[in-house]
């Protein structure tokens, strides 16, 4: 079938799909799960970020899977192919991540954040330090900025006119559609939030991520969502908290700020760290981190791990 020959064609060297796929239901909806390495291997969670799904580790999680681990992946609701709601939060999101945790495992286990991913955790971590023996941020804590404008951003954040476009939104959300595309149409709208990515692997993720209609490919993830979308959510949450943080953490960040990035550096972020925290700077790196460097995050990220 033409469909076939075309994701046959982009495939992508050193990506490799899971070992295994489930479903686990969660809070009314149900959560596509992936794994990658032994059944009976030590389970860690992988969590990604905005915008993004499970299938976006292909690259990396093999490499924390050969170090002798169960990765365990899950695209977050409304992202890939979990089932779509109506209506999204960030707590919605954290009792989603506790449910996948608990299908898998009621040890403490590791696990690794990228993005809103790392964010998620850091924050389900401080209210449940007994369910995680380690946490690695991949670009992933937020930051509450010095500077005085913050807290008059954050009301901006909530006038007549913000409210009023959110529920306009809202108002046309079951008529909402993805807008369809050739695979490599959609790869090059991918770019414009993944400038530093190839196309080579922005057209291998529109084959996992997007599915092919009639009139086109479209991606999975539900159209009423837009970025930054996570509900009721300030940085400072997490951050103010940052310096009890309870379990053994290592921070790694980029250098090169990104549109979907959080555009924060590790020295700004520093101060809010625990003594204890290990600090790691991929120099001439973007907020992908471990797609764009997967060999060097991973062998960072595997001796945290056994440290």
């Amino acid at each position: 079938m033409p469909y076939d020959d075309e994701i046959t064609r982009h495939v992508f060297p050193g990506a490799r799909a899971p070992d295994r796929q489930r479903r686990i239901e969660a809070n009314g909806i149900t959560l596509a799960t992936y794994e990658w390495g032994a059944a009976d291997a030590p389970p860690l969670l992988l969590v990604h970020g905005a915008m993004d799904f499970a299938r976006t580790f292909d690259g990396f999680a093999p490499l924390i899977a050969d170090a002798g681990y169960r990765v365990v992946a899950y695209d977050q609701r409304g992202h890939g192919d979990s089932d779509h709601t109506d209506l999204y939060s960030w707590v919605a999101d954290e009792r989603d991540m506790l449910a996948v945790i608990d299908a898998t495992t009621r040890e403490p286990c590791p696990a690794i954040g990228h993005s809103k991913g790392g964010s998620m955790l850091a924050h389900a971590i401080q209210a449940l330090p007994h369910r995680f023996t380690r946490f690695v941020a991949l670009d992933g804590l937020p930051y509450r900025s010095k500077h005085p404008e913050t807290a008059m951003r954050e009301t901006k954040s909530m006038t007549a006119e913000k409210i009023a476009d959110w529920l306009d939104h809202r108002h046309g959300a079951d008529r909402a559609v993805r807008k369809p595309g050739a695979l490599e149409d959609l790869a090059r709208r991918r770019a414009r939030m993944n400038p530093r990515l190839s196309h080579e692997w922005l057209c291998y993720l529109v084959t996992l991520g997007a599915r092919r209609d009639p009139d086109g490919w479209r991606w999975k993830i539900d159209p009423t969502l837009r970025s930054g979308g996570f509900g009721p959510f300030r940085s400072r949450w997490i951050t103010d908290r940052l310096p009890g943080f309870p379990i053994p953490m290592l921070a790694v960040f980029g250098t090169v700020t990104e549109p979907m990035g959080w555009d924060v550096t590790a020295d700004e972020l520093a101060p809010w760290l625990p003594s204890s925290t290990r600090i790691e700077v991929m120099q001439d790196t973007g907020h992908f981190i471990h797609i764009e460097r997967p060999q060097d995050t991973a062998a960072l990220v595997i001796d945290f791990l056994r440290a």
